[in-house]
């Protein structure tokens, strides 16, 4: 083996060989020391106490914190599911809640045309509902679910909540329209139920914002009349039939002649909560025929 000889102008080094021969000596040395000996163990212990035990508590902590997220995320979780069924087990309550509204409603609806037909048994009469109405506040026209194919035809009288809602104004096979007696230019021969004496009960959706209609006409002999009074539909009338409550005095007035009084009346039915009517299918014309 020739000895390495450095060149003049050349740097220094070691062949790759021999450094490897080196190393690869001076960890067989050291693994002969530390196996045979405890010169190193406490540098050992040492420099795990300082680097490797805090690294595995940093970890552990990591490791606890990933944990507990993912039980948080976990509950969430759940939470969220289980809001997610009681809400639509809200919803459907609801639903079922406004569905027993409404048939309470309807029934009660109904109970009173049971109760308004006995009042009126002397009459025949067909049950309908409304179906559709016009535009604002107050039940004025409407159309309701029965026609000529159920035998109903023009001017038969319409009742409910307990007294009379109006007249039928035209009819089609499946469906009529219904003009009640609130509407502007209605007019209803009537008369007070306690003394006989006539008047004419007037429609006006003015007026009936503060839940009254007018009448008017009534002759100046009407000394007994009240507030209070029933007001019903007239003999003398022509398409109304005779007895049906219309609403109560309110008001009376003398007119401006001092001949005649007027005033106001609080009608009987609901004219904002319309659902169910009874139709009487006898009409005035073909009652005085007989």
């Amino acid at each position: 083996m020739s000895p390495i000889v450095k060149q003049k102008g050349e740097k220094f080094t070691i062949p790759g060989k021999y450094l490897l021969l080196i190393f690869t000596l001076i960890c067989l040395v050291l693994m002969m020391i530390t196996y045979g000996t405890t010169v190193f163990d406490k540098a050992m212990s040492g420099a795990a106490g300082a680097v490797v035990v805090p690294f595995e508590k940093g970890v552990a902590r990591i490791g606890e914190w990933l944990g507990n997220r993912k039980e948080e995320f976990r509950t969430v979780e759940d939470l969220l599911a289980e809001n997610a069924e009681l809400k639509a087990q809200v919803d459907q309550l609801t639903e079922e809640n406004t569905i027993l509204n409404q048939e309470k409603y309807e029934l009660n609806q109904l109970r009173s045309l049971m109760q308004l037909s006995d009042e009126y048994d002397t009459y025949n009469k067909v049950g309908a509902r409304v179906i559709a109405a016009d535009s604002g506040n107050w039940f004025t026209n409407f159309i309701i679910d029965k026609g000529s194919n159920d035998g109903l035809d023009v001017d038969m009288n319409v009742i409910a909540g307990g007294g009379l809602v109006g007249i039928i104004t035209k009819v089609e096979p499946n469906w009529s329209r219904v003009k009640c007696i609130i509407s502007d230019g209605c007019n209803v021969s009537g008369q007070i139920l306690s003394t006989g004496d006539t008047l004419i009960v007037s429609g006006d959706l003015e007026l009936m914002e503060s839940g009254h209609i007018r009448f008017s006409r009534l002759s100046e002999t009407a000394q007994e009349a009240s507030v209070g009074d029933k007001i019903v539909t007239s003999q003398i009338s022509d398409k109304y039939l005779p007895g049906l409550l219309i609403g109560y005095v309110n008001s009376i007035d003398w007119d401006n002649n001092n001949l005649t009084k007027s005033g106001e009346l609080t009608p009987v039915v609901d004219f904002q909560h319309l659902s169910v009517v009874l139709v009487i299918t006898d009409r005035k014309q073909e009652i005085e025929e007989k």
